[in-house]
């Protein structure tokens, strides 16, 4: 067995706008998909909104910078995580695509085993 790392991304204006009945719609959903997934999930959270990020880059003198604000700044940003257990990249993908994201889509990428 693998992990993998399903990165949920969404448009965080497109849910600022959504109504309760469209939010209780996505928990549902999510309740949903780790009932049905319960053996393959290691863990996952819902993130804060990316304005509530704060990023960290070097400069070109090797100092950290301290900017407010996501890493990258997109149209659809990370909107939470599952950390999941599969025996190849399909089956990953098979779990991957039962997660709600009604305004955006999943990644799915192998974490890496350090030796």
């Amino acid at each position: 067995m693998a992990e993998y790392l399903v990165l949920i991304y969404e448009n965080e204006e497109s849910w600022a706008k959504a109504d309760a009945e469209t939010f209780g719609q996505m928990m549902a959903g999510h309740q949903a998909f780790g009932e049905k997934n319960a053996a393959a999930l290691r863990g996952g959270n819902a993130l804060e909104p990316s304005s509530t990020a704060t990023s960290l880059r070097r400069n070109a003198s090797g100092e950290f910078v301290v900017t407010d604000g996501p890493f990258a700044e997109t149209k659809e940003q990370i909107g939470g995580y599952y950390l999941i257990n599969a025996a190849d990249l399909d089956e990953a993908l098979a779990v991957a695509k039962q997660i709600p994201a009604k305004f955006g889509g999943v990644e799915v990428r192998p974490v890496r085993e350090m030796h």
